[in-house]
């Protein structure tokens, strides 16, 4: 069985202080679930600080977005992989709703940056959804299946292999309506789908994070689910008890 990964977007959010006070915090309530892979995803400029405070834990570290230039070079305010990994980051988020909503992000761009991110060392976490249009006009699949072609399309299935795929319904986020298990479960089998299409070993293997608002109260019941490994979490992991319980849950699911 897929080792179920919980991961929590710290977006733009916390001080130096705070940050380092809730990574401490998570790092000791998730010590005893050790099924389940924890990753905390601070802003970058705690990222330092945030991994010293877990470094005696199993808690990984990871970005949340970076520069689709491979090296060094002129590229003002952006950070490269190799300077996430420095700061020992083990992945990084790439396509996430907001990067392309905010700041136009295609998914070429998300290619390139899963690619960069895997030629770096850093395991990308490759973020697709539909929007509420989207999904009103019916457009769930030919969203998901364009967004996610464009990433299996660009690379070899051993240049795939140990990348993270997050699906997440950006009408869902932020806006009170959510996702039920059963709608949840049925694009992360047709991402399960397009994976087999391409390998079935990699199908069988590429974990499919949930990322639509998870909470406590709703995640037991989304872990549930045959093809959801897991959840991308983001306000809620600004809280250490509601992180925990969502943590909690995905390791109930493999020792059910």
């Amino acid at each position: 069985m897929r080792k179920p990964l919980v991961a929590g977007n710290w977006k733009m959010h916390g001080s130096l202080a705070s940050a380092t006070e809730l990574a401490a915090a998570i790092a000791a309530n998730s010590a005893e679930y050790t099924a389940t892979e924890v990753l905390l995803v601070p802003p970058s400029v705690h990222i330092g600080s945030v991994a010293n405070a877990v470094a005696a834990s199993q808690v990984a570290v990871g970005g949340q977005n970076l520069c689709q230039q491979a090296g060094q070079g002129a590229y003002t305010g952006e950070v490269s992989g190799e300077m996430l990994k420095d700061l020992a980051c083990r992945y990084v988020l790439v396509g996430h709703s907001e990067r392309r909503a905010l700041y136009g992000e295609s998914d070429e761009t998300v290619a390139e940056k899963a690619a960069v991110a895997r030629s770096q060392g850093l395991t990308p976490i490759i973020c697709i959804g539909e929007t509420e249009a989207e999904r009103e006009e019916d457009q769930t699949e030919a969203v998901i299946a364009k967004q996610l072609a464009a990433v299996l399309n660009s690379v070899s299935n051993a240049e795939f292999e140990g990348s993270v795929i997050a699906y997440e319904p950006v009408w869902a986020i932020g806006t009170g309506k959510t996702a039920s298990p059963e709608q949840a479960q049925q694009v992360h089998a047709q991402i399960r789908a397009a994976l087999a299409n391409k390998s079935e070993a990699l199908a069988q293997s590429t974990r499919i994070l949930y990322g639509g608002s998870v909470k406590a109260a709703s995640a037991a019941e989304l872990f549930q689910q045959p093809d959801i490994d897991g959840g991308l979490v983001g306000g809620a992991s600004l809280d250490a008890n509601e992180f925990t319980a969502i943590i909690k849950a995905a390791n109930e699911r493999i020792s059910a």
